[in-house]
């Protein structure tokens, strides 16, 4: 039995025990309502109203604080002492890792075609708003971190919740809280395996196929795709074994390298034909307002739009706390600051500079697409490049590849916090997390298995509603922070050298008692 058949047959086999109860979940946590003659999920509407409470509630945080942000990032605000494994830099870049990647690419194409251009503006607006919700969550992700002896961190929802809530509320909050820490720490351990590994290396093995002679090329068969998966598998094996440390220098280097390479692509295509931008920018905006063509009208522009952008960036869902907590700061606030950024970059810059490039370009696809043809979101940006970088698939290429090994490499660390938290810290446990991980990578070559991806999406969002619920008990807990980080910086920029002394190796513990 040759190994194509056999993948086959386990694709099957797995499809037909799972489909009916990845329908059912999607039909649950997906709800839609028609809302102005389109459907809304509820899902995305929870995520949006988060956005716009915590917008009001820390007074326009993301914009009043970005230029502090950026400071923080930069290292000025740093204390030697600080407990944590990486620097501000390194854990953006390292969570940002974890959500940029081949829904900016593909996914806006898909939100431009069925909600036109005008869809580009409210997922801007979106991502604005889901840069509170970010520092809301990454606050709490490094106030209720849990320090280990050996100097590792651990933190997320599954630390945040029964730690915030039993502060808050005693008993009855602890109870609560570890329920709820269990079941985010089992679905984010689910999405990671197959969203976020097993999905990322199927999808660049497909473009990779694409470019070098699709089925009848060198990798076209299956052992070929078998040897790609061998490769990716054995990269993010051997970078999940030197932990956060290890995987926050792979991404500090890898986020910026392939945001480059994305972004001047953009600004090629943009330049190239930059006497289309006004007309563009015209449509964006008056079609997110007037819309001609879209279901729904205005509310579907805005639906798709808020839906792309939610989806894309992960505000709200509990995973970038994970990484954010291993930062070295005294002060959560100030790594919640940071992680506003990550919104902003992921959703307000590169998923808006993809669907600008679109627009622009207008290729003979995006029209075939919003005429109601089934065309890959993939497709649609390379052939928008193509227009102007006709060896652009190759550059494409290379960003998903960097994309998705990136995102793998996170969602590892994400999985393993939530393994470690449900199975212990022992070496044996972490060590046959990371054998699990690496084989669902060379799994993901060789299976689509679309219907357990469908249900890992389904995880992820049913751990917003629980994550949510978290934050708007917390969010005084949130309040105090960033008022007592506020006063340190008042104070820093009054000294400059305080808050400077003491020793790397004198560090002070990280309060984790309940």
């Amino acid at each position: 039995m040759s190994l194509d058949s056999v993948t086959q047959s386990v694709d099957e086999a797995v499809s037909g025990f799972f489909e009916p109860i990845a329908k059912w979940l999607g039909e649950v946590v997906f709800y839609t309502v028609p809302v102005g003659g389109t459907d809304l999920p509820l899902i995305v509407a929870w995520l949006v109203v988060a956005g716009l409470v915590f917008t009001g509630w820390f007074g326009l945080v993301q914009l009043r604080r970005f230029k502090l942000a950026v400071d923080v990032v930069r290292g000025k605000y740093d204390e030697k002492g600080s407990t944590g494994e990486v620097n501000h830099f390194q854990a953006l870049t390292a969570a940002v890792s974890g959500t940029v990647g081949l829904g900016n690419i593909a996914g806006v194409a898909v939100a431009v075609s069925i909600g036109g251009p005008g869809a580009t503006f409210w997922m801007i607006l979106c991502g604005l708003l889901g840069m509170a919700t970010k520092f809301v969550e990454v606050t709490l992700g490094v106030k209720y971190r849990e320090v280990h002896p050996d100097g590792t961190v651990s933190g997320g929802p599954m630390h945040y919740l029964p730690k915030g809530l039993a502060e808050r509320f005693g008993k009855n909050g602890k109870v609560l809280g570890k329920v709820l820490a269990v079941l985010a720490s089992f679905l984010i351990l689910f999405f990671g395996l197959f969203g976020g590994n097993l999905f990322q290396v199927n999808q660049s093995y497909a473009q990779l196929v694409s470019v070098t002679g699709g089925e009848d090329g060198a990798l076209g068969s299956s052992a070929g795709a078998l040897l790609f998966g061998i490769l990716i598998a054995a990269l993010v094996g051997i970078v999940l074994l030197g932990g956060i440390r290890s995987i926050a220098n792979v991404t500090s280097r890898l986020v910026p390298a392939m945001a480059g390479i994305y972004v001047a692509a953009c600004l090629i295509v943009i330049v190239v034909n930059i006497t289309a931008v006004p007309d563009a920018v015209t449509s964006i905006v008056e079609g997110a307002f007037n819309p001609e063509g879209v279901a729904g009208g205005v509310l579907g522009a805005l639906i798709i739009g808020f839906k792309r952008a939610a989806f894309s960036n992960e505000a709200g869902l509990g995973s970038a706390p994970i990484a954010h907590s291993a930062v070295k700061t005294k002060h959560p606030a100030s790594e919640g600051l940071v992680a506003l950024l990550e919104p902003f970059i992921d959703t307000v810059v590169v998923c808006t500079m993809t669907a600008l490039a679109i627009v622009i370009a207008n290729p003979a696809s995006w029209g075939e697409a919003r005429a109601g043809e089934e065309i890959g979101g993939v497709t649609i940006t390379s052939d928008a490049f193509e227009t102007v970088l006709p060896w652009f698939p190759y550059v494409l290429t290379v960003a998903v590849l960097l994309f998705a090994v990136s995102t793998v490499l996170t969602w590892g660390y994400y999985g393993l916090k939530s393994w470690t938290y449900l199975f212990g810290r022992s070496r044996a446990s972490e060590v046959t997390y990371k054998v699990v991980y690496t084989v669902f990578a060379v799994a993901g070559s060789l299976l689509t298995l679309q219907t357990l991806i469908d249900m890992a999406d389904a995880f992820l969002f049913t751990l917003a509603v629980i994550n949510i619920i978290g934050l708007y008990l917390l969010a005084p807990v949130v309040k105090r922070e960033l008022g007592t980080f506020l006063e340190f910086v008042r104070a820093r920029n009054a000294d400059p050298n305080a808050g400077n002394g003491g020793d790397d190796d004198d560090q002070e513990p990280v309060k984790t008692t309940v």
